[in-house]
């Protein structure tokens, strides 16, 4: 099993964020915690892609039209960090 590690930031965010958008969110965590970053990839839905430029090295997943959730796995093994659910917006801050 993966573990999902939550950017403090993103804490913050989510009471901010469409329910609809937290439903997906808690679906890809399902996903991830169970069968990693591999399973995201079997579901079409998700999108999940790896990001360029300044994102290097980051990840992609779409939780609807407009939202998308950054993340990064670190360590190759059980371990997955949220960065950013954001309405597609990639530019950092």
């Amino acid at each position: 099993m993966w573990e999902i590690f939550e950017h403090s930031s993103l804490v913050r965010k989510l009471p901010k964020i469409p329910s609809e958008v937290l439903k997906r969110y808690e679906k890809w965590k399902d996903i991830v915690t169970i069968s990693g970053p591999e399973g995201l990839r079997l579901i079409k839905g998700f999108h999940d892609e790896s990001l360029r430029g300044q994102w290097r090295g980051f990840r992609s997943s779409r939780l609807g039209k407009q939202y998308r959730i950054i993340y990064k796995i670190e360590n190759k093994k059980l371990y997955v960090k949220v960065i950013n659910i954001t309405p597609h917006d990639y530019r950092r801050k």
